[in-house]
């Protein structure tokens, strides 16, 4: 038994979160200021990006290994690339989809319609997102032998190239058919027919 306190009371047990949790909530609420903050910034985010996964490239050239885990990494951006081009509704299952009735999710089929912006599937920031976790992976990754994987490595870049080809033209038949374009350029504007005449306010 513990000995008394002085004055004849024990020292109540302390009930507050560890030094390990306040280290983690303090990193995950930092973590996410900062990505809230990198909102407005896209092409800053992008360029990061392309650095990142540059740098990882030139990494994997020189240390000649850890190609599985490219491969991997190229697969994941590849599904990030067509999420990013597909509308959060597809025009081919919109009967289907029992969100359809959902305002503004479905895209305009015909020129009479009201203007819609083109919603993604997978949005910008989400997008990039990802992608900059899986890069920021798979650079870990290649401090870890464990992950260095022999594989013949001109198959999985012919195996890559086959999938992004058959992805990308799947994609781009249903733009095609469906007569959409994955980027919203603005309201269009409608002119009237010259010579029509004066318009008299009142």
């Amino acid at each position: 038994m513990e000995a008394p306190a002085a004055g004849g009371t024990t020292p109540a047990p302390s009930n507050g979160p560890s030094f390990g949790t306040k280290l983690v909530n303090t990193v995950r609420i930092r973590g996410q200021k900062f990505l809230d903050n990198s909102v407005p910034h896209k092409a800053a985010r992008w360029i990061f990006l392309v650095l990142s996964l540059s740098g990882y490239l030139v990494r994997t050239y020189y240390l000649k290994g850890w190609y599985i885990v490219t491969y991997a990494l190229g697969i994941y951006l590849l599904n990030i690339l067509i999420a990013f081009l597909t509308p959060k509704v597809d025009p081919a299952m919109a009967a289907f989809d029992d969100d359809e009735e959902e305002e503004g999710a479905a895209l305009p089929t015909k020129n009479s319609e009201e203007f819609k912006p083109f919603i993604r599937r997978l949005p910008e920031f989400k997008a990039w997102l990802s992608a900059q976790r899986a890069v920021i992976i798979a650079i870990v990754c290649t401090f870890f032998q464990a992950f260095n994987v022999p594989v013949f490595w001109p198959i999985l870049v012919l195996y890559f190239f086959i999938l992004f080809g058959i992805s990308m033209k799947r994609q781009i038949r249903h733009m095609i058919r469906y007569k959409y374009i994955p980027f919203t350029t603005g309201k269009p504007k409608h002119k009237g027919k010259e010579g029509a005449g004066k318009v008299i306010q009142t």
